[in-house]
């Protein structure tokens, strides 16, 4: 069965998109990174927030804009949405509930992972115990400002278990199972 994984590039001080959701920062943070290269193999579906899915993208400009992993996956992709856009999307579901959401991805995943994009998503899926991993790609900056990487107002005790760690050129990798 498969496994819902929120993986995520984030500064050194926790922030994964600038003010705005601007993602323009990691651009200069891409590069090759064995973790990454080895998750893509390990995809069978992605869920991903609306404000993710039609947010920024440090890829802006380029052959790669638009693709997840910069064009080095395919495959059924499901966006959690309130309002679906009016003209249907190429290979994206829509999809309104995140329970709904979970169901559909990790049937299309088969015994691969649902990785999951967006930080409201990922908060979702730990509020209803549907997270199973994180994986952290720490890039080599501080931001300030902007998105977190987790945020519960009113705060979360989430307790982790680190399984892997691992380094590249331009990020620091830390890979846990979300302990229930």
């Amino acid at each position: 069965m498969a496994k819902t994984l929120y993986s995520v590039s984030m500064s050194a001080d926790g922030f994964i998109a600038g003010p705005g959701g601007d993602m323009s920062w990691l651009k200069d943070y891409l590069g090759p990174n064995p973790a990454v290269d080895d998750l893509v193999e390990q995809v069978g579906a992605l869920l991903v927030g609306n404000r993710t899915f039609g947010g920024d993208d440090p890829n802006k400009g380029t052959e790669s804009e638009g693709e997840a992993f910069g064009g080095g996956w395919s495959g059924p992709q499901f966006v959690l949405a309130h309002h679906p856009p009016p003209e249907p999307v190429p290979g994206v579901t829509f999809v309104h509930d995140i329970r709904t959401a979970v169901e559909v991805s990790k049937a299309a995943a088969g015994e691969k992972y649902v990785n999951v994009l967006g930080a409201n998503v990922a908060r979702g899926l730990l509020e209803i115990g549907e997270l199973d991993e994180v994986l952290t790609m720490i890039a080599p900056v501080m931001l300030g400002d902007g998105v977190r990487v987790f945020d519960h107002p009113g705060g979360a005790h989430v307790r982790l278990e680190r399984f892997s760690v691992s380094h590249a050129e331009h990020a620091t990798n830390l890979w846990y199972r979300v302990l229930r």
